[in-house]
């Protein structure tokens, strides 16, 4: 998939850029791992359908703030050991991060913004059948 190998390399640079990161994944809202770096497919697809869950808490609690529309944007997860990041990253896909805990905070959320960027329209998945747009 040409598309996904694109994603990659681009998901290697924000590694890079990036002290500390672990994992890279791209993946789409129902929890399918659309592109990564830094993790094997197992866990790739394990930190995904997590992804997945987390998303849809987030935009739960996201409908009790009265002017927001419920959309998460970013969540962060500081947990003994490092840092987990994930942040909307186009219509239904999201962008997430595993770091260990030297991570510089600032730096990351600077860079995770600045690949949602530059390559959104790449993270964008269309519904699959008889799913509605959230």
């Amino acid at each position: 998939m040409h598309q996904r190998t694109n994603m990659d390399w681009m998901l290697k640079d924000l590694a890079e850029s990036v002290p500390c990161v672990r994992h890279v994944i791209v993946l789409s809202a129902d929890g399918l791992r659309m592109a990564q770096h830094g993790a094997d497919a197992d866990t790739a697809d394990r930190l995904a359908a997590a992804c997945a869950g987390l998303q849809s808490l987030a935009t739960a609690v996201g409908h009790e703030f009265p002017h927001g529309d419920g959309r998460m944007r970013l969540v962060v997860i500081e947990m003994s050991g490092g840092f987990f990041y994930l942040m909307a990253a186009g219509a239904r896909a999201y962008l997430a991060v595993l770091a260990d805990e030297g991570v510089d905070a600032g730096l990351m959320g600077q860079q995770m913004r600045d690949l949602v960027a530059r390559i959104g329209e790449h993270l964008s998945t269309a519904p699959r059948n008889g799913e509605q747009v959230a």
